[in-house]
Protein backbone atom coordinates (compact mmCIF):
# COMPACT_ATOMS: atom_id res chain seq x y z
CA UNK A 1 0.00 0.00 0.00
CA UNK A 2 1.20 3.46 -0.92
CA UNK A 3 0.00 6.34 1.26
CA UNK A 4 0.91 9.85 0.21
CA UNK A 5 1.48 12.40 2.93
CA UNK A 6 1.98 9.68 5.52
CA UNK A 7 4.57 11.20 7.84
CA UNK A 8 1.99 12.47 10.33
CA UNK A 9 -1.67 12.73 11.25
CA UNK A 10 -4.21 10.64 9.38
CA UNK A 11 -1.65 9.40 6.86
CA UNK A 12 0.62 8.04 9.57
CA UNK A 13 -2.31 6.28 11.24
CA UNK A 14 -3.32 4.71 7.94
CA UNK A 15 0.22 3.42 7.54
CA UNK A 16 0.23 1.89 11.03
CA UNK A 17 -3.16 0.26 10.54
CA UNK A 18 -2.27 -1.05 7.08
CA UNK A 19 0.85 -2.70 8.46
CA UNK A 20 -1.32 -4.54 10.98
CA UNK A 21 -3.19 -6.01 8.00
CA UNK A 22 0.12 -7.30 6.59
CA UNK A 23 0.59 -4.67 3.91
CA UNK A 24 4.11 -3.67 2.97
CA UNK A 25 3.64 0.05 3.49
CA UNK A 26 5.21 2.84 1.44
CA UNK A 27 5.25 5.96 3.61
CA UNK A 28 5.45 8.93 1.28
CA UNK A 29 6.54 12.33 2.55
CA UNK A 30 7.40 15.66 0.94
CA UNK A 31 9.73 17.26 3.49
CA UNK A 32 9.46 15.67 6.94
CA UNK A 33 11.89 12.77 6.65
CA UNK A 34 12.40 12.48 10.41
CA UNK A 35 8.70 11.94 11.08
CA UNK A 36 8.33 9.58 8.11
CA UNK A 37 11.21 7.47 9.42
CA UNK A 38 9.54 7.36 12.83
CA UNK A 39 6.42 5.88 11.23
CA UNK A 40 8.54 3.24 9.52
CA UNK A 41 10.31 2.46 12.80
CA UNK A 42 6.96 2.04 14.59
CA UNK A 43 5.80 -0.40 11.92
CA UNK A 44 9.02 -2.39 12.01
CA UNK A 45 8.97 -2.49 15.81
CA UNK A 46 5.74 -4.49 15.66
CA UNK A 47 7.01 -6.88 13.01
CA UNK A 48 5.68 -5.05 9.95
CA UNK A 49 7.44 -3.93 6.79
CA UNK A 50 7.64 -0.39 5.52
CA UNK A 51 9.82 2.10 3.68
CA UNK A 52 9.78 5.90 3.53
CA UNK A 53 10.10 7.53 0.10
CA UNK A 54 10.40 11.26 -0.51
CA UNK A 55 8.30 12.80 -3.26
CA UNK A 56 6.52 16.11 -3.59
CA UNK A 57 3.07 15.11 -4.81
CA UNK A 58 2.48 18.51 -6.37
CA UNK A 59 5.19 17.75 -8.94
CA UNK A 60 4.62 15.29 -11.78
CA UNK A 61 8.31 14.31 -12.03
CA UNK A 62 8.38 13.39 -8.34
CA UNK A 63 5.17 11.41 -8.69
CA UNK A 64 6.48 9.39 -11.63
CA UNK A 65 9.73 8.71 -9.77
CA UNK A 66 7.82 7.59 -6.66
CA UNK A 67 5.85 4.99 -8.56
CA UNK A 68 8.91 3.74 -10.42
CA UNK A 69 10.61 3.12 -7.08
CA UNK A 70 7.58 1.15 -5.95
CA UNK A 71 7.74 -0.94 -9.15
CA UNK A 72 11.12 -2.24 -8.02
CA UNK A 73 9.59 -3.45 -4.75
CA UNK A 74 6.64 -5.44 -6.06
CA UNK A 75 2.99 -5.06 -7.02
CA UNK A 76 0.93 -2.10 -5.88
CA UNK A 77 -2.25 -3.46 -4.30
CA UNK A 78 -3.69 -0.35 -2.69
CA UNK A 79 -3.22 3.40 -3.06
CA UNK A 80 -4.38 6.05 -0.60
CA UNK A 81 -4.26 9.63 -1.89
CA UNK A 82 -3.88 11.40 1.43
CA UNK A 83 -1.43 14.25 0.73
CA UNK A 84 -3.08 17.65 0.94
CA UNK A 85 -3.02 21.14 2.41
CA UNK A 86 -5.60 23.64 3.65
CA UNK A 87 -4.03 26.41 1.61
CA UNK A 88 -4.15 29.23 4.12
CA UNK A 89 -6.99 31.33 5.49
CA UNK A 90 -8.45 34.38 3.81
CA UNK A 91 -11.76 35.67 2.43
CA UNK A 92 -12.47 35.37 -1.28
CA UNK A 93 -11.64 39.07 -1.72
CA UNK A 94 -8.02 38.32 -0.76
CA UNK A 95 -7.58 35.01 -2.55
CA UNK A 96 -4.62 35.01 -4.93
CA UNK A 97 -3.76 33.04 -8.04
CA UNK A 98 -0.56 31.78 -6.38
CA UNK A 99 -2.51 30.49 -3.38
CA UNK A 100 -5.00 28.65 -5.57
CA UNK A 101 -2.33 27.11 -7.79
CA UNK A 102 -0.40 25.82 -4.77
CA UNK A 103 -3.59 24.37 -3.26
CA UNK A 104 -4.95 22.73 -6.41
CA UNK A 105 -1.51 21.49 -7.50
CA UNK A 106 -1.43 19.10 -4.55
CA UNK A 107 -5.09 18.60 -3.54
CA UNK A 108 -6.41 18.02 -7.05
CA UNK A 109 -3.83 17.87 -9.83
CA UNK A 110 -1.29 15.90 -7.81
CA UNK A 111 -3.99 13.57 -6.53
CA UNK A 112 -5.18 12.89 -10.08
CA UNK A 113 -1.65 12.33 -11.38
CA UNK A 114 -0.87 9.92 -8.54
CA UNK A 115 -4.09 8.08 -9.28
CA UNK A 116 -3.16 7.92 -12.95
CA UNK A 117 0.06 6.12 -12.06
CA UNK A 118 -1.77 3.76 -9.70
CA UNK A 119 -4.36 2.86 -12.35
CA UNK A 120 -1.61 2.17 -14.90
CA UNK A 121 -0.28 -0.49 -12.56
CA UNK A 122 -3.57 -1.93 -11.28
CA UNK A 123 -5.77 -2.04 -14.38
CA UNK A 124 -6.51 -5.54 -15.63
CA UNK A 125 -6.77 -4.05 -19.12
CA UNK A 126 -3.13 -3.04 -18.84
CA UNK A 127 -1.88 -6.32 -17.39
CA UNK A 128 -2.42 -5.53 -13.72
CA UNK A 129 -4.27 -7.64 -11.19
CA UNK A 130 -6.65 -4.97 -9.93
CA UNK A 131 -6.46 -2.94 -6.75
CA UNK A 132 -8.07 -0.49 -4.36
CA UNK A 133 -7.90 3.29 -4.40
CA UNK A 134 -9.05 5.55 -1.59
CA UNK A 135 -9.09 9.31 -2.09
CA UNK A 136 -8.99 11.63 0.90
CA UNK A 137 -11.77 14.20 0.64
CA UNK A 138 -13.43 16.18 3.43
CA UNK A 139 -16.90 16.98 4.74
CA UNK A 140 -16.02 20.48 3.56
CA UNK A 141 -16.78 19.21 0.06
CA UNK A 142 -20.50 19.14 0.87
CA UNK A 143 -20.72 21.84 3.58
CA UNK A 144 -18.60 24.53 1.94
CA UNK A 145 -16.07 24.38 4.76
CA UNK A 146 -15.43 27.03 7.38
CA UNK A 147 -15.06 30.78 7.00
CA UNK A 148 -12.06 31.90 4.95
CA UNK A 149 -11.32 28.38 3.72
CA UNK A 150 -13.81 27.96 0.89
CA UNK A 151 -10.91 27.40 -1.50
CA UNK A 152 -10.10 24.22 0.44
CA UNK A 153 -13.73 23.12 0.25
CA UNK A 154 -13.65 23.66 -3.52
CA UNK A 155 -10.57 21.48 -3.88
CA UNK A 156 -12.21 18.65 -1.95
CA UNK A 157 -15.42 18.95 -3.96
CA UNK A 158 -13.23 18.34 -7.01
CA UNK A 159 -11.96 15.15 -5.34
CA UNK A 160 -15.54 13.93 -4.87
CA UNK A 161 -16.35 14.51 -8.52
CA UNK A 162 -13.18 12.75 -9.60
CA UNK A 163 -13.99 9.80 -7.36
CA UNK A 164 -17.41 9.33 -8.93
CA UNK A 165 -16.08 9.58 -12.47
CA UNK A 166 -13.07 7.37 -11.88
CA UNK A 167 -15.21 4.67 -10.29
CA UNK A 168 -17.31 4.49 -13.46
CA UNK A 169 -14.23 4.46 -15.68
CA UNK A 170 -12.20 1.74 -13.98
CA UNK A 171 -14.82 -0.42 -12.28
CA UNK A 172 -14.52 -3.10 -14.95
CA UNK A 173 -10.74 -3.01 -14.74
CA UNK A 174 -10.56 -4.69 -11.34
CA UNK A 175 -10.13 -1.44 -9.42
CA UNK A 176 -12.38 -0.30 -6.58
CA UNK A 177 -12.43 3.45 -5.96
CA UNK A 178 -13.86 5.26 -2.95
CA UNK A 179 -13.33 8.45 -0.99
CA UNK A 180 -13.30 9.19 2.72
CA UNK A 181 -14.52 12.53 4.06
CA UNK A 182 -13.17 13.30 7.54
CA UNK A 183 -14.82 15.93 9.70
CA UNK A 184 -13.15 17.58 12.69
CA UNK A 185 -10.22 15.26 13.35
CA UNK A 186 -7.58 15.92 15.98
CA UNK A 187 -4.42 16.39 13.89
CA UNK A 188 -1.78 19.06 13.47
CA UNK A 189 -3.46 20.30 10.27
CA UNK A 190 -5.66 22.30 12.64
CA UNK A 191 -2.71 24.26 14.01
CA UNK A 192 -3.82 26.91 11.52
CA UNK A 193 -7.06 27.17 13.51
CA UNK A 194 -5.34 27.42 16.87
CA UNK A 195 -4.70 23.74 17.59
CA UNK A 196 -6.62 20.91 19.21
CA UNK A 197 -7.92 23.07 22.07
CA UNK A 198 -9.74 25.34 19.64
CA UNK A 199 -11.31 22.64 17.48
CA UNK A 200 -12.34 20.72 20.60
CA UNK A 201 -14.55 23.70 21.43
CA UNK A 202 -16.16 23.33 17.99
CA UNK A 203 -17.29 19.84 18.99
CA UNK A 204 -20.51 21.38 20.27
CA UNK A 205 -21.59 21.52 16.64
CA UNK A 206 -20.93 17.82 16.07
CA UNK A 207 -23.95 15.54 16.73
CA UNK A 208 -21.88 13.00 18.69
CA UNK A 209 -20.39 15.82 20.78
CA UNK A 210 -16.68 15.34 20.15
CA UNK A 211 -13.94 15.61 17.57
CA UNK A 212 -12.67 12.48 15.86
CA UNK A 213 -9.31 10.78 16.15
CA UNK A 214 -6.96 9.93 13.24
CA UNK A 215 -7.30 6.24 14.06
CA UNK A 216 -11.02 6.36 13.33
CA UNK A 217 -10.39 7.66 9.82
CA UNK A 218 -7.50 5.24 9.28
CA UNK A 219 -9.58 2.20 10.22
CA UNK A 220 -12.21 3.23 7.68
CA UNK A 221 -9.61 3.63 4.93
CA UNK A 222 -7.99 0.26 5.59
CA UNK A 223 -11.41 -1.40 5.76
CA UNK A 224 -12.27 0.03 2.33
CA UNK A 225 -9.13 -1.67 1.02
CA UNK A 226 -10.20 -5.03 2.45
CA UNK A 227 -12.34 -7.79 0.98
CA UNK A 228 -14.98 -6.94 3.60
CA UNK A 229 -15.73 -3.86 1.47
CA UNK A 230 -15.71 -5.75 -1.83
CA UNK A 231 -19.03 -4.30 -3.08
CA UNK A 232 -18.38 -0.71 -2.03
CA UNK A 233 -17.38 1.36 -5.05
CA UNK A 234 -17.75 4.98 -6.10
CA UNK A 235 -18.81 5.98 -2.60
CA UNK A 236 -17.89 8.87 -0.30
CA UNK A 237 -17.89 7.76 3.33
CA UNK A 238 -18.17 10.48 5.99
CA UNK A 239 -16.14 10.02 9.17
CA UNK A 240 -17.51 13.09 10.83
CA UNK A 241 -19.59 12.22 13.87
CA UNK A 242 -22.73 13.15 11.95
CA UNK A 243 -21.57 16.66 11.08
Amino acid sequence: MLITGASRGIGAEIALNAAKQNYFVVVNYARNQIEANKVVEQIEATGGNAVAIQADCSKESDIVSLFKQIDAMGTLDAFVANAGIIGGQNPITKTTEHQLKELFDINVIGLILCTREAVKRMSTELGGKGGKIVLMSSVAARTGGIAQEIHYAASKAAVDGFCLGLAKEVGLQGIRVNAVRPGLIGTSIHDIHGGIDVITKWAAGVPVGRIGMPKEVAQTVVWLCSDDASYIHGTMIDVSGGR
